[in-house]
């Protein structure tokens, strides 16, 4: 077996990604510190045709050295968008009938292994701070809570690991790999 080589990969060009179908999954992120997991999340959210990525709260914005870094350039591809309310962007996704999962540990959350997403549904999939997760205000007002199962002594994933885990597991299902 041989490794390819990056030009033998056939990737979209820049226009040809912008005209591209969206996979319809939302990306947002809740006070997230690291800039290196915003440009992770973003390369994340290039490599699975995600259709925005909504920054919020403490989340940087690029154009930054350090988001670069990790994006490679992703950050020119995928759309995105800067809200200092997280809960003003849900309330805005839900009036536009996008369906709001939150990806916590919380009472009665879904395990990510057992949710289906519906056909012709979109998500928004909330991702939370490093340290603190995400907002219990916004777990309160999404439609579902999802868990990554885990196993360890750990209690959590980095959150760009996390988003990686969620956004295969959705798109795979959606798509029916």
């Amino acid at each position: 077996m041989r490794k390819l080589k990056n030009s033998e990969l056939d990737r979209l060009s820049v226009d040809e990604f912008k005209d591209t179908k969206k996979t319809p999954i939302i990306i947002i992120l809740d006070n997230i510190r690291s800039l290196n997991n915003i440009g992770s999340v973003y390369r994340t959210a290039d490599a699975f045709l995600i259709e925005k990525i909504y920054l919020c709260g403490i989340t940087a914005q690029p154009p930054h050295k350090d988001i670069h870094k990790t994006a490679l350039g992703s950050t020119d591809t995928v759309a995105w968008e800067y809200a200092e309310n997280t809960l003003d962007v849900i309330s805005k996704l839900q009036n536009e009938n996008v369906q709001i999962c939150a990806i916590e540990q919380a009472e009665n959350a879904t395990m990510l292994h057992n949710f289906n997403p519906k056909p012709d549904t979109r998500y928004a999939l909330v991702f939370g701070n490093e340290v603190k997760g995400v907002a219990q205000q916004v777990v309160s007002a999404s439609d579902v809570v999802l868990e990554i199962p885990q196993f360890g002594t750990k209690h959590s994933l980095n959150i760009s690991v996390s988003c990686g885990l969620v956004i295969w597991d959705v798109f795979s299902k959606m798509k029916k790999y």
